[in-house]
């Protein structure tokens, strides 16, 4: 597990079909580390963490069909938006080499920061940008 105090109570939980796949994409693309990974059976994850910054997402293998259908979702239908310190175009330019496809190229926000859009290989968008809202 990882030293780091993380600043949100809320964590991000996405669930694809290729699990495996999806944390080498998230290491590749975006710079995330993986401090757990659950495996499940056969080439499964039942559950992984990743982390980015002070930041966490949770994530598994999809569940099959006939295997608690209140606990499954469509694989794609997740949105994240993370924070970077740093250059956006360049981390923009990281995602699309790691196989993301740009959905919103980057652009100064109106409402202040720098940011963009991608989608991953099984549909999630992320957008990772400047912006840090204040509460």
């Amino acid at each position: 597990m990882s030293d780091k105090t993380l600043v949100s109570d809320l964590i991000p939980t996405l669930r694809y079909n290729d699990a495996t796949a999806a944390i080498t994409f998230l290491e590749n693309a975006f710079g995330m580390s993986t401090v757990m990974v659950v495996p499940g059976d056969g080439d499964t994850v039942m559950h992984a963490e990743l982390t980015m910054g002070n930041s966490m997402i949770m994530l598994g293998t999809n569940l099959p069909e006939g295997c608690g259908e209140q606990l499954r979702w469509p694989v794609g239908g997740s949105a994240v938006y993370a924070i970077v310190d740093g250059d956006v175009d360049a981390h923009c330019a990281r995602a699309v080499a790691a196989g993301a496809t740009v959905v919103r190229e980057p652009k100064d926000e109106d409402y202040g920061g720098r940011g963009y859009t991608v989608r991953d290989p099984e549909g999630n968008l992320w957008s990772f940008g400047t912006y840090r809202p204040q509460v």
